[in-house]
């Protein structure tokens, strides 16, 4: 097996190279997207790792427009579906029709939906039906939809970058836990400061609008992702990271309380997400290895969406934002 400075030295010129324009790319999202610097990180450190981000948020904080600022930075071809309570999964993955030649020969021809792209935009998505949320299980996963029995390859890239409205909010149905546990991260975009909104009054409401540059494009973010592969991660993180997920699960968990909290914990896919995203966050800040800061920057990102507490944790008015407190209090 390779040593660790080893495999670090081999990429370090490529990590040198990457780590300059990646952080380009940051700083030209963040010059439209203002006091959201955690959730523009982590939304990049989605796409580098090749996963699938939640966006949650109320309306009005530029979910949207960070999307569409991505994926003008990233090069990337998007496309955006509103999700209503009567879209139906057609409505996203195409459909066959049927096609009668001059000759009189009829046969079926199938139309592509919109998530032929190589960044969905699935905006509001727990407005719509269960149903119409688990059209994108397939895709999310294999990376290609199956239509009249006949499956049907997705661009390279492909990524979904989904909003969600709060679940306290009216007209909203819950994702399924099978789909929540898809997405890398889940990114909770929160109000910004009084600072940056302050900037935003001016950049937004004058006469003149911020020009978005185009940095990457989507040959170079294949290449950030295989490059993300190859970062080596120090034993120290890989064990973190392991105590971690685990000690997230009720029935194996040594850290005090978390029985009585926690319904079920995070799976191996947990594991997986979190290895993951720490290579891409150390890649994104140009460092040659993750770190058990970076374990601690993503673990409330990786596990929030995959753990549900207990009827009595709730009750005592217990979060799982308080859950991932106390599991990554060892680790601090």
């Amino acid at each position: 097996m390779q040593n660790f400075s080893d495999a670090a030295d081999q990429i370090l010129p490529e990590i040198e190279r990457l780590g300059g324009r990646l952080g380009a790319a940051k700083e030209a999202i963040e010059r439209v997207i203002f006091g959201q610097g955690a959730v523009v990180e982590e939304t990049l450190v989605t796409l580098l790792a090749g996963g699938h981000g939640l966006l949650v948020g109320v309306p009005g904080l530029a979910k949207t427009k960070l999307v569409e600022t991505l994926a003008r930075v990233l090069g990337l071809d998007a496309r955006r579906v509103q999700f209503t309570p009567d879209l139906m999964p057609a409505d996203i993955l195409g459909s066959e029709v049927l096609e009668e030649s001059d000759s009189g020969r009829r046969s079926f021809r199938f139309i592509s939906g919109p998530i032929f792209c190589q960044l969905l935009m699935a905006d509001e998505i727990n407005r719509a039906s269960p149903r119409t949320q688990s059209a994108l299980l397939q895709a999310m996963q294999e990376r290609q939809v199956s239509v009249a029995g006949t499956r049907h390859d997705l661009p390279a890239p492909f990524h979904v970058l989904a909003t969600q409205n709060p679940l306290e909010q009216e007209g909203t149905y819950p994702l399924p836990e099978a789909q929540l546990d898809r997405f890398l991260l889940q990114i909770d975009v929160r109000y910004p400061d009084r600072e940056a909104e302050r900037r935003m009054l001016f950049a937004t409401t004058g006469a003149n609008e911020e020009t978005i540059p185009t940095i990457l494009n989507a040959g170079e973010l294949i290449a950030a992702q295989r490059l993300v592969r190859r970062v080596p991660v120090g034993e120290s993180v890989v064990e973190a990271i392991l105590d971690l997920v685990r000690s997230g699960r009720p029935d194996e968990s040594n850290v005090a309380g978390i029985r009585d909290l926690v319904a079920w914990g995070p799976g191996p896919r947990a594991s997986q997400a979190l290895m993951l995203a720490v290579r891409a966050r150390a890649l994104l800040q140009g460092r040659l290895a993750p770190s058990i800061e970076d374990v601690l920057a993503l673990a409330g990102p990786v596990l929030r969406h995959r753990m549900a507490l207990t009827f009595a944790a709730r009750a005592e008015g217990v979060n799982v934002a308080d859950v991932i407190d106390r599991l990554t209090g060892p680790l601090r």
